[in-house]
């Protein structure tokens, strides 16, 4: 018999730090700053579209890989924020949410050995994702404060074992948005190295500043070896709807399918029928969820400012990382403790997104896909530290 009764994948990572802190804001009656959902309705012509299919009894299993009609607004919705031509047929897959779509996506193209270049700090499933597949991580750092990285680091992650690269555009935990000139960069090195990109693009709509959210795929030669995913959460403040999609060459799609038909067989048919409604939204839609989340961040901003943090200001998604080394705790992860159990706010520590956690150490994420009320109210919370931070100084 052997020595564990694990597998050797599930010694390798942890459970889900951000579900973990989710438990104890509830535990604890803390506001949750620390994982990823709105606190706010969902359109209400969406919600309405998923009654409707209910009732008429949309209950049973669409087509595996995903409800016709959907794929069609999937393939309509990409074609004009890119300008690229998708067979709804032949290159997309219908998947369990975004995450699933990630590990269904893994699963079709890589081998037990391979390698797969992630850029860190990244988004927590990415690790335990290459270790399910048997896949060994090659991280690329990126660096604040506006979380580039080192071309040359790129270049060195990359080898004949490269399989894949995981890219997540605009990016949780950081909210950079890649440029145009960083994903023709990687695309270069994919290219001469024949490996896919699999790119996040869940928070494709939730850019700032001007930022422009560049789909890899759209790029000259990309296309081919492009895995896209994309889903509904986000965008229509559906998280626990579990509705996600690749985009993909036939092949590959063909692969993705049938990883994803024996890993769950099928997303919920009646909220497939509601997506589609949701992707052939107006675009005056698309704009009020940028000026929307434009005032949520600055609103967050100030917050964490006035209590004392350093920010690191997000030009995409809806998370803000911070320094908060100026508080005078050991670790990340002792300062989280202390918010949820003192202060009454949970948050993410910075560590749980590194390979290494040593440059998180001194790292937390704030989310602020909340209402004006809840901001708020852990900006009063929050104010206890500069409160205990002047206190001491005294």
């Amino acid at each position: 018999m052997r020595d564990s009764p694990i597998s050797l994948k599930a010694q390798q990572f942890t459970e889900s730090v951000i579900r973990e802190m989710t438990r104890l804001a509830m535990e604890h009656d803390a506001i949750n700053l620390a994982q990823g959902f709105p606190d706010f309705a969902a359109p209400a012509e969406v919600k309405d579209a998923a009654v409707r299919a209910i009732c008429a009894d949309v209950n049973q299993y669409a087509i595996t890989w995903g409800a016709r009609e959907f794929r069609r607004a999937i393939a309509e919705r990409f074609g004009k924020d890119t300008g690229l031509e998708i067979d709804p047929e032949r290159e997309i897959t219908v998947c369990c949410g975004a995450t699933e779509t990630m590990i269904a996506s893994m699963l079709a193209v890589i081998d037990p050995g391979e390698e797969v270049v992630i850029f860190e700090p990244f988004y927590e499933n990415y690790g335990p994702d290459a270790i399910i597949c048997g896949a060994v991580p090659r991280f690329v750092r990126l660096r604040p404060p506006d979380w580039t990285f080192d071309p040359d680091d790129l270049a060195r992650a990359f080898n004949e074992r490269t399989r894949a690269v995981i890219l997540n555009t605009p990016n949780n935990p950081t909210g950079k948005v890649f440029s145009r000139q960083e994903l023709e960069s990687i695309g270069r090195l994919a290219e001469r190295w024949d490996a896919y990109v699999i790119t996040d693009e869940i928070y494709q709509y939730i850019v700032y500043d001007g930022a422009e959210h560049v789909s890899i795929a759209t790029l000259p030669g990309m296309r081919e070896r492009t895995i896209t995913i994309n889903g509904m959460s986000k965008t229509y403040s559906v998280t626990g709807w579990r509705v996600g999609y690749a985009i993909a060459p036939p092949e590959v799609t063909n692969a993705i399918r049938k990883m994803h038909d024996f890993l769950t067989v099928g997303a919920p048919a009646p909220m497939q029928e509601a997506g589609a409604v949701a992707l052939r939204l107006p675009e005056s839609y698309y704009e009020k969820l940028r000026a929307a989340y434009a005032l949520r961040r600055q609103r967050m901003l100030g917050a964490l400012e006035s209590a004392g943090f350093r920010c690191f200001k997000p030009r995409g998604a809806y998370y803000m990382m911070t320094d908060i080394s100026g508080f005078g705790f050991l670790s990340d992860v002792d300062f989280t403790r202390h918010l949820v159990q003192e202060i009454g706010v949970a948050v993410v520590p910075g560590s749980s997104f590194y390979s290494d956690p040593n440059p998180g150490r001194q790292q937390v994420r704030f989310c602020f896909s909340k209402t004006d009320a809840t901001l708020d109210g852990a900006s009063r919370r929050l104010q206890k530290l500069q409160r205990a931070r002047s206190a001491r100084s005294s």
